[in-house]
């Protein structure tokens, strides 16, 4: 399924952004190199989050893997451009699982492990997968059975260890034709619609992210990277799963996120490179004896300004280069590593103004991407410093529209064809050439990674039989980023609990964990300006006093 259209494959193509290598085949190509290098590492943890015990496999029983999986779906009737809808946790299964997709040429669409009914019914509606993958359990939960509810018939949910995964298809071919230009992934975002939104991305689209990821990342060919964050999107696909395939590396696996297990692997492991919130590299650095004696050369983070302090401590007692990233699931993206910005207090909160002109940078990235800022209200492109616009962005990694959704994606572009971020930016730096954040334009929250829609969650609170009155913000968090609070006018004299609320919102509507509230304000009336819009920065500023 080829969503881009012809005129941009033809000039990105001759460009030389686009080829005609898949995502797969870099599997193929490590076989064939280090058959016998270790590849794939389980969490040692995995017995205690999901059924099967902890696995290392090498190149070549990866390839292996892969081949059985691949045959088993092809059995189970997944044929080219159908969808396999994936929820698991980081194990071994999770990667297996893509390449196995791919070399269908199936659409792989993973699904954070948080999601319940609520998220998952939208996205069984909009994606029409032909069979979902998951475990019988995921930590506590029964996520089979859950799955088995919602997608009809019940015989397209498979779980780990059912025998109709295992071998026994000798001679079947499970490998199709696939162009480079077609569907390889469906991941899923929110925004302020407050309906999950389906971000289809091609092979070529995706293989236009990892050479920045390496080079910033000092990445080398057989390196060992540790991810732990959800292999479900951007961060940990861009960020650990393409470069670890064209590196030909280790890939070690985490789940759920715990620091000293995490310190743990760092060390055991011989890691090079890994990412982390700006809280956990706070804590590595605040804490000099968690890296003592570790081979980690570089950390990569994303979600928030990090502390001069941090990437200075790390750099000048351990050796470890910090590299912060700004990206959507969408693509666009910025880098800022210290082969572009070495002095670690421009790193912690400013990012290189790729694309605009004004200066000459050192990774590749710079060259083929386009950035302007934007005033929200006139549209006038912003040239001036300290003056807030939305980011817009043109490149071969920006995907080509949402996922069934063709009123979403004529908002998400404007005449001109750039990608409208919905982030805040305003230009820095003595020669103009810095952009630095300044927030959000889309009414989201972003916890632990992961986009919340206000809208979503308000309109969820306002089926309480105690809420007259419902508006979700967000607060700052060290570790996460952000956290959910919700400011609520109470119902015809009741007076709902925090307690009350996120039982409602977990039992009967269903929703994800991470979405929600673990605070609550309530009011007499929710502050309004004069056309009865709320005012969430009056609520942020109640909630900071």
């Amino acid at each position: 399924m080829i969503l881009a259209p012809r005129e941009r494959i033809e000039e990105l193509t001759a460009r030389g952004w686009w080829g005609t290598r898949r995502i797969h085949d870099w599997l193929d190509v490590q076989i064939t190199r280090r058959p016998d290098a270790l590849a794939l590492v389980d969490p040692p943890n995995r017995e205690r989050f999901v059924d099967g015990r902890p696995r290392r496999l090498t190149w070549r029983e990866l390839g292996a893997e892969v081949q059985r999986l691949a045959q088993a779906l092809a059995r189970l009737g997944v044929a080219k451009d159908d969808v396999v809808l994936v929820q698991l946790p980081n194990c071994a299964e999770l990667p297996i699982a893509y390449l196995a997709c791919m070399r269908l040429g199936a659409i792989i669409t993973p699904v954070p492990i948080q999601y319940r009914e609520h998220e998952l019914v939208q996205i069984a509606a909009l994606a029409r997968p032909r069979i979902a993958l998951t475990a019988e359990r995921i930590l506590s939960y029964r996520h089979a059975e859950m799955l088995r509810a919602l997608i009809e018939p019940p015989g397209r949910v498979v779980a780990l260890g059912d025998p109709v995964l295992g071998p026994d298809s000798a001679g079947l071919r499970a490998e199709a034709e696939v162009d480079a230009n077609e569907v390889a992934t469906l991941c899923w975002t929110s925004g302020t619609e407050g309906v999950p939104k389906g971000v289809p991305r091609s092979h070529n689209e995706w293989l236009s992210i990892p050479e920045n990821m390496i080079l910033a990342g000092r990445l080398t060919e057989g390196c060992t990277l540790l991810n732990p964050f959800p292999l479900v999107n951007m961060a940990g696909i861009a960020g650990q799963f393409l470069p670890w395939l064209i590196t030909g590396g280790k890939l070690v696996l985490h789940h759920p996120f715990d620091l000293n297990l995490f310190v743990t692997q760092l060390r055991e492991e011989a890691v090079d490179y890994s990412i982390a919130s700006p809280a956990t590299l706070t804590v590595l650095a605040q804490n000099e004896g968690l890296l003592a004696g570790l081979r980690l050369r570089a950390l990569g983070s994303g979600g928030g300004s990090l502390p001069e302090w941090t990437l200075r401590v790390l750099a000048e007692r351990h050796g470890i280069d910090v590299t912060n990233y700004f990206g959507t699931n969408e693509g666009a993206s910025l880098t800022a590593s210290s082969l572009d910005l070495p002095e670690p207090a421009q790193r912690a909160s400013y990012f290189p103004r790729f694309g605009a002109g004004t200066h000459q940078w050192r990774l590749p990235v710079s060259r083929r991407v386009l950035t302007k800022l934007v005033d929200p209200e006139s549209g006038e492109e912003i040239q001036a410093p300290g003056r807030p616009g939305e980011l817009r962005v043109k490149g071969p990694a920006i995907f080509s529209g949402y996922w069934r959704s063709p009123e979403m994606t004529a908002r998400a572009f404007d005449a001109q064809g750039w990608f409208r971020t919905g982030d805040l930016f305003e230009i820095a730096g003595d020669e103009r050439q810095l952009y630095r954040f300044v927030g959000r334009l889309k009414d989201i929250i972003v916890r632990g990674g992961f986009n919340i829609s206000s809208e979503e969650v308000e309109a969820l609170l306002l089926e309480h039989p105690a809420v007259r009155e419902a508006a979700v913000i967000g607060y700052p968090d060290q570790r996460l980023g952000e956290r959910v609070c919700a400011a609520v006018v109470a119902q015809g004299g009741s007076t709902p609990t925090l307690e009350e609320l996120t039982g409602f919102l977990r039992t009967q509507k269903r929703v994800a964990v991470y979405k929600l509230p673990e605070r609550l304000l309530l009011l007499q009336a929710l502050p309004r300006n004069a056309f009865g819009k709320v005012l969430k920065r009056v609520l942020r500023e109640r909630l900071q006093a």
